[in-house]
């Protein structure tokens, strides 16, 4: 993952350095003056969510990468942005995402998917055309509100558990990203959880026996998200 970041930094710097000029070597020219020096808003949605589960000292079998999980439900935010200039910029914004991972025992029929609803604040640099296609660097912080926690023992037999504003995970998850954005409005990110999804210290009453169930857990979340990035548009 640090290599595939590093490498991923490295070809945005020379992206942004190719970007300040036209193929024939001039300035990009009559950039929409309500996109520049101004703050203007977009909506954001991390439409499409691919993600896995890298461990760590942990108890799963016979794997230190999760199952991969997708999810298109529930991404919604919006983003606002502020260029500097036709070529560089910064973007914020408020959003809610579903994040989680499944981990699956050596029997193939026990399996466990958690996932958390977050609200998020990011933080990025945008390099490239402002009013194109630009390159995104940046982290941000979620904080979870909704956990839900769902196993099947048994094909055919469910447990379910769900609690609001719980202490399954941290409080606080922040994040790492790189990406793109494409006209007219498409964004792919690569995200990174550095800190653990679970929190190994949460204890767990039932019938007056109280356990710690994810102690020796370190489970740190990968992503890939396709998402919709689409400005509003202000009259001059």
């Amino acid at each position: 993952m640090k290599k595939l970041i590093t490498s991923s930094l490295a070809m945005l710097c020379i992206y942004g350095a190719q970007a300040q000029e036209n193929p024939g070597g001039h300035m990009t020219k009559s950039a929409p003056k309500t996109k520049v020096g101004s703050v203007y808003f977009s909506t954001q949605m991390d439409g499409y969510i691919l993600s896995t589960a890298m461990y760590n000292g942990t108890k799963v079998a016979n794997s230190n990468i999760g199952t991969p999980r997708f999810t298109a439900f529930l991404h919604i935010g919006t983003t606002a942005h502020y260029n500097f200039n036709s070529h560089v910029g910064l973007f914020s914004g408020l959003g809610i995402k579903n994040i989680g991972f499944i981990e699956k025992f050596d029997n193939s029929d026990s399996t466990v998917k958690r996932r958390v609803y977050t609200i998020g604040l990011p933080l990025g640099l945008k390099v490239g055309n402002m009013f194109g296609t630009y390159g995104m660097i940046g982290g941000g912080v979620d904080f979870p509100f909704n956990f839900r926690e769902k196993g099947f023992v048994k094909r055919g037999k469910k447990e379910k558990f769900n609690e609001w504003f719980g202490q399954q995970t941290p409080a606080v998850m922040p994040y790492v990203f790189v990406g793109a954005h494409f006209k007219p409005g498409l964004n792919v990110k690569l995200q990174y959880y550095p800190t653990n999804f679970l929190n190994p210290d949460y204890v767990k009453t039932v019938n007056n026996v109280s356990t710690k169930p994810y102690a020796g857990y370190n489970v740190n979340l990968a992503m890939v998200t396709l998402g919709i990035d689409i400005p509003y548009r202000p009259k001059s």
